[in-house]
């Protein structure tokens, strides 16, 4: 069961939990990025998802709840970070008349965040049976013939995939 904390109680919460922890975030950061400004935006946005928790006023071990937050955004930003170095090295492949517009980059690179946010979800098996279906265009019995399966697994593990992303598309 839970209980509503009034937002002033949850603000008065986040800015002491901000004052006594920040620097200690920031520190924490930095030893794990080798960069102060990635530091100093990876903080920050732990303390905003803190504040859309609404859970400041709460935390019996706010230094743990913190580093957990700060993790994922460390995991997210590597995963951006090589999903963008990937898609340049593609881009740097295309013809040079082929150079697509900032917004049009940046639409891009979130695509291929959602799609791997997606995908990071499912398992081995369902991962590749998915996208050998829906990326590469096999057939169920090719997909079964390549992956050394049967068409069953591939119905499967297929529906399985589907729905997974159908959840994380609507979380």
């Amino acid at each position: 069961m839970s209980t509503v904390v009034p937002a002033g109680t949850v603000h008065c919460g986040l800015e002491t939990l901000y004052r006594e922890h920040s620097t200690w975030l920031h520190g924490w950061l930095r030893q794990r990025l080798n960069s102060s400004a990635d530091a100093a935006d990876l903080a920050q946005d732990t303390f905003i998802r803190v504040l859309l928790a609404r859970t400041a006023s709460t935390l019996n071990q706010p230094r743990h709840y913190l580093a957990t937050i700060a993790r994922g955004l460390v995991i997210d930003l590597y995963r951006r970070r090589s999903l963008e170095t990937a898609y340049l090295e593609a881009l740097a492949l295309q013809p040079e008349n082929y150079a697509p517009s900032a917004e049009t980059h940046a639409t891009i690179l979130d695509t291929l965040m959602t799609i791997d946010r997606m995908l990071d979800g499912l398992g081995p098996r369902t991962r590749a049976i998915f996208l050998a279906v829906q990326l590469d265009g096999l057939s169920y019995e090719k997909a079964a013939e390549r992956l050394s399966v049967s068409v069953s697994t591939v119905r499967k593990h297929l529906a399985r995939g589907l729905m997974h992303c159908l959840l994380v598309e609507g979380a």
